[in-house]
């Protein structure tokens, strides 16, 4: 069982990326997947959602508007695009599996969280 995230890199303020949560080992249909970040010295944050079983999407406030959450059952593959990169968008990004997702205080969370992957790190340049 593996989630994998790829697509990070280096952009500048403006710029955008795409992030790929790539899963393996399970049935990606019947899960939630949720994109984290962490940057150093600061909390990990929950961006966005995607639930399996109504396609529901959801998330922070800090990216309304620029990221938009996706999902390929068939490719067991989960998208991030990332629009109008800010500097403070710069953390390791990573995706979890889980029941199902909430937003609570502005932020994305996944619950009965089952399997978390490897980062994806983000660089945004001013």
């Amino acid at each position: 069982v593996q989630l994998q995230a790829s697509g990070g890199g280096l952009v500048q303020a403006g710029g955008s990326l795409r992030l790929f949560c790539a899963a393996s080992g399970f049935t990606l249909d019947y899960y939630a997947i949720a994109w984290f970040r962490q940057a150093p010295g600061k909390e990990r944050e929950g961006v966005s959602c995607t639930v399996g079983s109504d396609g529901s999407t959801y998330y922070a406030d800090s990216v309304e508007g620029r990221f938009t959450i996706s999902r390929d059952n068939a490719k067991k593959t989960v998208y991030l695009q990332m629009n109008d990169l800010k500097p403070e968008d710069t953390a390791a990004y990573f995706c979890a599996a889980g029941a199902f997702c909430t937003v609570l205080y502005s932020t994305v969370r996944i619950h009965d969280d089952e399997y978390w992957g490897q980062g994806t790190q983000v660089t945004v340049s001013s």
